[in-house]
């Protein structure tokens, strides 16, 4: 059998949000990259919801003032199933990636408490749960080093200060981790309704979220 192709692997994961966006057909130029569009709201932090009454997909928006956006839905689990992500005023980008004109259309927010963290903020020992069961432990240091643990799965990398709410910038490494990417960027996002998991590792831009809640070790 054929493998399937990057493109046809991201639209398969994009299938189930399908309803919740307005895809107009593709340019007759194929190498034209596909424009993304998403509800813009002011700076500040949002409880979202997308889709009609009977499907509807929740979700939570950070919106910086320098025009940086961060749009996450879950699936039914609380699990990313999709984020996109715009940097300043550039262009928005989907992970994961569509492969046709998209828009994201928000048909409901509420404003939830914005801050702005500080690296030192996040200072400790934590832990994570992989989708296979087992668990990786790391430390973040007051400086904004993440260090691996003595676990088989090791996470290293960076956080930094942020211009959205309730984030600090990622950049993550793993090994020994099974299937997840071997490096990506992303947030540390820092929510109440994430107790008792400290945060959220977010990672953008491979074919599908990476999305690991840490717990203080």
């Amino acid at each position: 059998m054929k493998p399937m192709s990057r493109r046809g692997a991201a639209a398969a994961l994009l299938a189930p949000f399908l309803p919740l966006m307005l895809a107009a057909c593709g340019s007759s130029h194929d190498d034209d990259a596909p424009t993304m569009k998403v509800t813009e709201l002011a700076a500040g932090a949002y409880a979202v919801s997308t889709g009609d009454a009977a499907s509807p997909v929740d979700g939570k928006y950070y919106a910086g003032a320098d025009g940086s956006r961060l749009l996450v839905l879950n699936n039914s689990d609380q699990a990313a199933a999709a984020l996109y992500r715009r940097d300043g005023n550039g262009p928005w980008r989907g992970t994961p990636a569509a492969d046709a004109d998209t828009v994201v259309d928000l048909t409901g927010n509420n404003t939830i408490a914005a801050s702005t963290p500080g690296v030192a903020s996040v200072a400790g020992r934590y832990e994570v749960r992989l989708a296979s069961g087992a668990a990786a432990a790391f430390s973040v240091g007051a400086g904004g080093d993440i260090v691996p643990g003595t676990t088989a799965c090791r996470l290293s990398g960076k956080v930094a200060a942020s211009t959205l709410p309730n984030t600090l910038k990622l950049t993550l490494a793993t090994a020994g981790c099974g299937d997840l990417p071997a490096g990506v960027e992303g947030y540390l996002v820092i929510d109440a309704d994430y107790a008792p998991a400290a945060f959220r590792l977010l990672g953008t831009g491979g074919t599908a979220p990476l999305d690991l809640w840490a717990y203080p070790g």
